[in-house]
């Protein structure tokens, strides 16, 4: 365009940035300055870099590519600026900023570049056309190829004419990179291949040219500014002199002890280049000075902002990136305030180049995390960056810069010694950096007195070596790292439960809960993890894995497992994870009005149920109902002595095609959980602090979940939102990472080991996946992991692997819950039935609908397999339930579900079917349960256990279990009494007994460790006794114990024949009589009970098949029965 002619300016209203790191930054804060929104880009690598949240919006590129090609992939920056709506392209430094082909692809596409014209950038970006540009425009150059060379052959060609040594450069770049000096003809192949290799990696490629070196030379730049209308300025040069292999170190502006003729005579010629070849925008003319001579020598020409630009901003005053900007919108110098004659160079600027680089390992580039940074500031110090903070991941994907430290003073001298004292205040501890050596090279004197040349640091190797860093903090610290680092509950502990969900809110990534300690093996294991095997790894958790919000490791079933099989305290194993794990917050799970029962208890037990489990260590509730009864988990909200209230939604069915479980259902019950509990308990805070989802079948489908997930996060914006899924079918992770896509704040994850099937989905596929930093690292996840791949080993008799090889997707149609899954699997067996576990799991959904399509998980869960083992085991169909529930011996849960026992389902019952299982009868319950039932007498309580187990034998955690598992307590009380505290032997030890001659080390107590060894065990005599051999401490002892096996008394039961009597009523299943409730003679009803049955946890009353008198009563309380095992001779009623 013909000098002086501009079109009107434009202003643009948003700009794309097409870098990374630090000139992103320094670019999106001139735009902001400027009043222009910012476009950034990121890749894979960069998820977690600065320059992704600085920028107005930001967006992924270059998915799946390498971290470096994602900044090249011009086809995806474009995509990303049309979609967007961008005015203009800026390019920085690196990567695209000399690529004429992205220059083109921008104007193509309508897109303002902020830089030379597509053309320019073409003839200049290319060394061997920029050099022919010189020459024609009577710069001088130094003798070099006159264009591209093909191979190697031609560089040794090359060298025999001119002679050496040389410099072989890239010639589509700059930067250092594709950069090589040869001294011996015998090296010029191997250079050329490597600067080939490396040109085409940094700059897509490889094409090579070769010049003269000159030696002991001064590296001059000018940087000069020209807009669209033929106009051109300098803004002074930089010395950039102080390199090593070709890359700068340090920069000056203006360049020291350059005389001035020089000075004028290189800044002329940079003008004249600009001008002949019609330059637009800012860029950089080199050159080379040999002060021998005084002769200055065209280099290149870099089309763009330089790393260094800084300096010349220092002492000039003009924002550079800011007239880049102002002159790509069309604005001429002039109407800028920028005219030649009216700038001057004010001072000296001095910028070091901060590098995550080892000059004691050559340079070699460091990363890692910034474990601590402290920068020197103060008057005069400038500082760009983008990764300098504490806590920062440096990646060793991109260029090692660190940060950039500019001093600017009067002089020389003084920049020099500000310099210093600045890098002397930066502490950088996580890296290693060049500082040592920055700090070496300001003190040398060839450097502080005279004006270096290119060979300075060649000459001076001594400036490599540095002393190393004391480091005394730091290594006081990674002692101290032996104490578990901050986790979530120092927030809950000092600032409440409130600002704890407010933390989460404001947390930026999704958090994770661990269930490996409970529900996982609950899922996987029958529960059956002892407390031996927690403690072992809960120190690791509380060192590796403090970023988890939450671990989930008591509560629920763990409760009655850890006593009733386990024979061991779980107050205790609360306290022991406690002690080992102060930082991470523990969660339970709660039944609501059920605590951790199967039954309704009287409100005080709950709320002292929970006053206890907060004295003993636990912090997070997560409060349900089997059948999202909400007057029942309002009981367990309204408690006042917990810490956080997490108020969980059971989830059923799919809110897609449900017409009972719709997406409203599950808004409304939030509703009521966060705002009604407020007015019905005049509660001091609003509700719940937590909102949780708890999809106990993994029936949540990935769309249901963004569904869900999207309108509760919008409808309740002040509450975090917690998921918890199985993965039975096998699309847990999936449906996890919908969620974390669709704003879910926390999810339940279990370690890999311990995940999949009916658990909860892997931790570390989810840590791997998500694209929200979860507070846990991959390496601590995998460490963690090969623990439990062991421990796992241990429990294989409790393996649900042992009948399921791998998890289900017809949970989609049986929609049992996962913890239940493998149970059932389990009773089948048991009962019998272990080849017919298909047509449990059909009975199961079968009995679900009979049953009015309930939510299900403990205790309503159980009330649907109990009806489904019982329909199996009668080779009963749907229909037939329906006709003969009359003359039907129901189990007990389903006749108490009927009477109300576990509170009203959502939609009611249905209505034939409870009439028919109650005999007509008025169903107990038609509101909440436990509001019927008067306050539980402790006191009372504990005067019958000090009876039974001796005075002040019972702490208040027993009295608690008692209250909750009566009979399961005493009968642990008295294994306590009889073999002491057996969760301190090994696992193997517990489950399977001492092999002969292995030695246990049994720790009883701090400071207690007692030897014992298995010397022999006898046969046993005609009394069934074994004498058994050990030797403890090195004393022999021996000991006298019962074979039960060979002292048993064998049984046979004749079956009863109902078809060819109806009088003669069979067990509908095996198990043990708990009672008889008649006796021979006595006249029944048809209906009434006859005697109750348990089997595998599951209690059923035998009722009478018809009206008459009772004939024969064969078994009594206590004895085992088979299915169909004759119970109870009835004869019938005579009629009249």
């Amino acid at each position: 365009m013909a000098s002086g002619t501009l079109p009107p300016a434009r202003k643009f209203e948003k700009v794309l940035v097409a870098n990374r790191g630090e000139i992103a930054m320094r670019i999106y804060r001139a735009l902001s300055e400027m009043e222009i929104k910012s476009v950034g880009v990121y890749s894979e690598a960069d998820t977690m870099h600065m320059h992704r949240t600085m920028a107005d919006e930001s967006y992924l590129i270059g998915k799946g590519l390498q971290p470096v090609q994602a900044y090249l992939s011009i086809s995806h920056i474009i995509q990303v600026a049309k979609e967007t709506k961008a005015d203009a392209v800026h390019p920085g430094y690196g990567f695209l900023s000399e690529s004429a082909e992205f220059a083109q692809a921008c104007h193509a596409a309508g897109i303002a570049f902020i830089g030379p014209r597509p053309e320019t950038v073409r003839l200049l970006g290319d060394k061997v056309f920029a050099r022919e540009a010189a020459v024609s425009a009577g710069v001088p150059v130094v003798p070099g190829s006159p264009g591209a060379i093909a191979d190697a052959a031609a560089a040794e060609e090359f060298c025999r004419v001119h002679g050496l040594p040389v410099i072989l450069k890239a010639a589509a770049g700059g930067g250092g990179r594709g950069m090589r000096v040869v001294r011996r003809l015998e090296d010029v192949a191997e250079a050329f291949e490597r600067a080939s290799s490396e040109a085409t990696a940094a700059f897509g490629n490889g094409s090579m040219f070769v010049e003269r070196f000159v030696e002991s030379a001064r590296h001059i730049e000018v940087q000069i500014l020209a807009d669209k209308a033929g106009s051109v300025i300098h803004l002074f040069e930089r010395d950039c002199s102080v390199q090593r292999r070709h890359q700068k170190v340090l920069e000056l502006a203006p360049a020291h002890k350059l005389r001035q003729e020089a000075r004028e005579a290189i800044l002329s010629d940079a003008v004249k280049l600009a001008k002949s070849v019609g330059y637009e925008n800012a860029g950089t003319v080199e050159f080379l000075f040999e002060e021998s001579t005084g002769r200055h020598y065209f280099m290149e020409v870099n089309p763009r902002v330089q790393v260094e630009h800084t300096v010349t901003e220092e002492i000039t005053g003009v924002d550079i990136v800011r007239t880049q900007i102002r002159i790509a919108e069309g604005h001429s110098l002039s109407s800028l305030g920028l005219n030649q004659s009216e700038i001057a160079a004010s001072g000296c600027a001095m910028q070091c180049r901060v590098t995550t680089e080892d000059p004691e390992r050559d340079f070699q580039p460091d990363s890692g995390r910034l474990e601590y940074f402290r920068p020197g500031l103060g008057p005069g110090i400038r500082l760009d960056s983008a990764s300098a903070f504490a806590g920062a991941i440096i990646s060793p994907y991109y260029d090692s810069l660190l940060c950039k430290v500019v001093a600017h003073t009067g002089n020389f001298a003084e920049s020099t010694a500000k310099m210093r004292r600045a890098l002397r205040e930066f502490r950088v501890i996580g890296v290693s950096t060049n500082i040592a050596f920055l700090l070496n090279l300001l003190s040398c004197e060839e450097f502080c007195t005279v004006a270096v040349d290119t060979g300075f640091l060649d000459r001076n190797p001594q400036l490599m070596r540095q002393r190393p860093s004391r480091g005394r903090v730091q290594k006081l610290l990674r002692f101290i790292v032996a104490v578990p680092p901050d986790g979530w509950r120092k927030i809950l502990k000092q600032k409440g439960p409130e600002a704890f969900a407010k933390a989460i809110l404001d947390h930026p990534g999704v958090l994770l809960t661990d269930t490996t300690m409970r529900d996982a093996h609950q899922s996987l294991l029958a529960t059956r993890v002892r407390t031996y095997d927690l403690v072992k790894i809960a120190p690791f958790a509380a060192r590796r894995l403090s970023g988890l919000l939450s671990m989930e490791c008591w509560g629920g079933a763990t409760f009655d497992v850890s006593l009733r099989f386990l024979h061991e305290c779980p107050w205790q194993r609360l306290r022991q994870l406690r002690d080992l794990v102060p930082n991470i917050p523990f969660q339970m799970l709660l039944r609501g009005a059920n605590a951790v029962g199967y039954t309704n208890y009287a409100d005080n037990v709950v709320y002292r149920f929970c006053e206890e489990a907060v004295k003993t260590g636990m912090d997070i509730f997560r409060i349900f109902d089997c059948l999202n009864y909400v007057p029942n988990m309002l009981v367990g909200m309204d408690a006042k002595s917990w810490r956080v209230v997490e108020a969980a939604i059971c989830y059923t069915g799919d809110l897609l095609t449900s017409k009972k479980y719709t997406l409203e259902y599950y808004l409304d019950t939030a509703e009521q959980l966060l705002c009604f509990s407020l007015a019905i308990f005049a509660l001091d805070r609003a509700g719940a602090h937590i909102l949780a989802i708890k999809d106990m079948a993994g029936l949540l489908k990935p769309e249901s979940a963004r569904r869900l997930v999207t309108a509760l996060k919008q409808k309740f914006p002040d509450r975090p939102l917690h998921i918890h899924t199985h993965d039975t079918a096998g699309a847990g992770v999936a449906t996890l990472l919908a969620c974390s896509e669709s704003g879910a704040d926390i999810l339940d994850v279990s370690v890999d080991a311990m995940s999949g099937i009916t658990a909860q989905p892997s931790m570390g596929a989810v840590v791997g996946c998500v694209g929200r930093s979860p507070g846990v690292q991959p390496a601590d996840v995998a460490d963690y992991n090969a623990y439990w791949e062991m421990t796992r080993r241990l429990y294989v008799n409790f393996e649900c692997t042992n009948t399921m090889r791998s998890g289900n997707a017809d949970v989609y149609e049986n929609e049992i819950p996962g913890g239940q899954y493998t149970n059932l699997h389990f009773q089948s067996i048991s009962l019998g039935l272990a080849d017919q576990f298909a047509l449990v799991k059909k009975k199961f959904a079968e009995a679900n609908q009979l049953l009015g399509d309930l939510i299900k998980v403990t205790p309503s869960s159980k009330v649907v397999g109990d009806l489904a083992q019982f329909m199996v085991q009668n080779k009963l169909s749907k229909q037939d339930v329906l006709n003969r529930a009359s003359e039907l011996s129901f189990p007990c849960s389903v006749v108490q579900f009927f009477d109300g026992c576990i509170g009203q389902p959502h939609g009611g019952f249905p209505v034939e079917l409870a009439a028919a299982v109650l005999h007509g009868r008025k169903p107990k319950y038609t509101s909440r349960p436990g509001a019927e039932i008067p306050p539980f007498d402790f006191e009372k309580l504990r005067r019958e256990l000090e009876k039974k187990f001796g005075q002040g034998s019972i702490s208040d955690c027993d009295l608690m279990s008692a209250a909750l598992y009566p009979k399961v307590f005493d009968e642990f009380a008295e294994f306590r009494r009889q073999f002491g505290d057996v969760s301190k032997l090994s696992t193997r030890s517990f489950f399977q007994g001492p092999k002969i001659a292995e030695e246990l080390e049994l720790y009883l107590d701090k400071g207690i460790t007692v030897y014992v060894k298995s010397l022999a065990i006898t046969e046993p005599d005609k009394m069934g006794q074994r004498r058994c051999f050990f030797e403890v401490n090195g004393q022999l002892r021996v000991l006298h114990t019962r074979d039960r096996e060979a002292s048993k008394d064998l049984v046979f039961r004749r079956k009863a024949q109902p078809k060819e009597n109806l009088g003669e009523v069979g067990a509908p299943m095996p198990g043990e009589i708990l009672s008889v409730r008649v006796t021979p003679g006595q006249v029944v009803a048809k209906g009434q009970p006859l005697l109750a049955l348990s089997a595998m946890k599951m209690e059923l009353t035998v009722a009478s098949p018809l009206a008459g008198k009772v004939h024969s009563v064969w078994v009594n309380a206590g004895d085992k029965v088979e299915g169909n095992d004759l119970l109870v001779t009835l004869e019938a009623e005579k009629s009249e």
